[in-house]
């Protein structure tokens, strides 16, 4: 609009002079009634005339630049409508978070050049702008490098619990926080990654989850290191958002570091080997939870395999069949007060067996199997778990000690199955893909689907015995320790609501059967469990 105006000012700056001059020198002389001396001369009329045809050429160049300008800034317009179409049918999920501003024409640019070129910075020395790619990839924001060498994602999930309870001595009904964990994960080039999750609803205050490097020279060689789940057994490596139960089965109380979370500080190379097809893990770790040093200069490993014979196999019925297995050793320290495991049911409903001074060798061993076709999932695991008691004395209070004991043996295991009936194809650790969201961001709009449905349901036991010992035949220690035999097992059936991607609901109804229990204040009894779990996750 600028340009317009010039040009219409110097037009009629050029155009006036000239039709008056015109006008003069066309109009006869006796009809101006002037006297001869006022004609003008033909040399006059002459350099007139010349005059005009320069101001005529001038006029055309200058149509000629205001034609351009005009041009130029139609071209840019097309071009950032064609750019915005792009990006609308990309789905518009990147967006540059630089902001660079638009070059000037160079007509503008040619102007604003300083007359000094000795004070103009060289293109070397000009510093490029190097903008930041943001998004969402399908499960997580991200931000990254434009050479995505460089990527962080933002993640984390909550759980809101409902939980109900029928039995003799049962806990009472509760709202419950399960879990409230957020994190950043990413990647540091092409051989690194990295991940940092906090959990803020644990029991006893923010505590971080996971802190951990990986190195990755290749895929059949990877090193990490940090604070991280113990790689024992499927289940535990499952992650909480993905799991087919509200809580993970009874086996889950023979874990490595079972009371904080699974996880305890140490180091692993893992890796895939045949494409694949042989998957190996092994760890040294403090085995004794969450930032907690070791007691004792025997670390806890942890060794395992799990095979995929069909993973090339496609279409094959049994290209999802997985199995392996592992084992595990480390060791307790009496005088450090180190006990069995927690026998407590992971639902809270009860405590079916007691904790015992241990002292000694910890063993561990795991079998497991997993198919998973289509919508179906089946699923299968053994763990067992032997806690030595050396020198931890004769249980009784008045007595000398130093003296060993039978250790504790547990023994679990579960099997289970799920089937999505909306179709969905059941990955093997983590969500199905939701083919009709309900309410969810990747929804048609104006659509009321219902989501991916699931029927789930596992049963689930455990065993564990302290053999007794009779030493009132020795007069430095006399005294009995009393056996304890005794097992519990559940019944859980389930539905899962996969609402979109992000949101999921559970509800479970469990059959908890508790058998000769040894604990105080228990009788044998069956409880009825009502789990509910609203889950969200980013």
């Amino acid at each position: 609009m600028r340009s317009m105006t010039k040009f219409v000012v110097l037009l009629f700056v050029f155009l006036a002079p000239g039709s008056l001059v015109h006008a003069q020198s066309t109009e006869p002389a006796d009809k101006t009634g002037a006297s001869p001396s006022t004609v003008a001369t033909e040399e006059e009329v002459s350099q007139l005339r010349s005059e005009v045809a320069a101001q005529r050429k001038t006029i055309e160049e200058l149509k000629a630049m205001v034609q351009q300008l005009a041009e130029g800034k139609l071209q840019s317009a097309q071009t950032v409508a064609a750019n915005a179409q792009g990006q609308a049918g990309n789905g518009a999920r990147l967006m540059n978070a630089a902001l660079v501003s638009a070059p000037p024409p160079p007509e503008i640019a040619q102007a604003a050049k300083p007359a000094d070129k000795s004070t103009e910075k060289k293109p070397a020395e000009k510093k490029a702008d190097v903008p930041v790619v943001a998004g969402w990839n399908g499960e997580h924001f991200f931000i990254k490098s434009t050479d995505g060498k460089f990527q962080m994602q933002p993640y984390g999930y909550f759980q809101s619990d409902y939980r109900a309870y029928n039995g003799d001595g049962a806990p009472s009904n509760t709202f419950l926080i399960r879990r409230a964990r957020f994190g950043f994960q990413g990647t540091f080039g092409t051989h690194y990654d990295y991940a940092v999750l906090i959990d803020s609803a644990a029991s006893n205050g923010i505590s971080l989850r996971d802190l951990y490097v990986n190195i990755k020279p290749n895929p059949a060689f990877i090193f990490q290191v940090g604070q991280y789940k113990e790689p024992f057994a499927q289940e535990l490596l499952t992650s909480a958002p993905n799991l087919d139960f509200v809580e993970r089965s009874l086996a889950s109380l023979l874990y490595p570091s079972a009371a904080t979370a699974y996880r305890s500080p140490g180091a692993t190379i893992r890796g895939d080997l045949a494409g694949g097809a042989v998957q190996y893990w092994l760890g040294a770790f403090n085995g004794k939870g969450i930032l907690i040093n070791n007691t004792t200069n025997e670390p806890e490993i942890i060794g395992r395999l799990r095979f995929y014979p069909w993973k090339k196999k496609k279409d094959n019925l049994f290209q999802g069949l997985a199995f392996g297995g592992a084992i595990g050793r480390g060791r307790s320290r009496g005088l450090s007060g180190e006990q069995s495991f927690s026998a407590a049911m992971p639902d809270a409903a009860y405590t079916f067996f007691p904790q015992f001074r241990v002292n000694g060798p910890v063993e561990r061993y795991n079998a497991e199997a997993t198919w998973t076709h289509g919508p179906w999932a089946v699923r299968a695991e053994y763990d067992q778990l032997d806690q030595f008691r050396r020198a931890v004395g004769s249980e009784t209070s008045d007595n000398l000690g130093f003296v060993s004991l039978p250790g504790v043996v547990a023994k679990a295991g579960y099997g289970q199955v799920t089937y999505l009936l909306t179709g969905e194809a059941r990955p093997e650790n983590g969500q199905p893909k939701v083919k009709h969201p309900f309410l969810g961001p990747e929804a048609t709009s104006g659509t009321r689907a219902l989501g991916a449905w699931e029927l789930a349901f596992r049963y689930s036991r455990i065993k564990a015995k302290e053999s007794g010992i009779d030493l009132l035949s020795n007069p430095l220690t006399p005294g009995f320790v009393p056996t304890f035999n005794n097992h519990t097992d559940q019944f859980t059936v389930g539905v899962n609501w996969y609402l979109n991607y992000l949101v999921k609901y559970q509800l479970n109804f469990s059959v908890d059967r508790l058998k000769d229990p040894s604990v105080s204040g228990q009788v044998p009894q069956t409880f009825f469990v009502v789990l509910q779990r609203l889950q969200f996750r980013f």
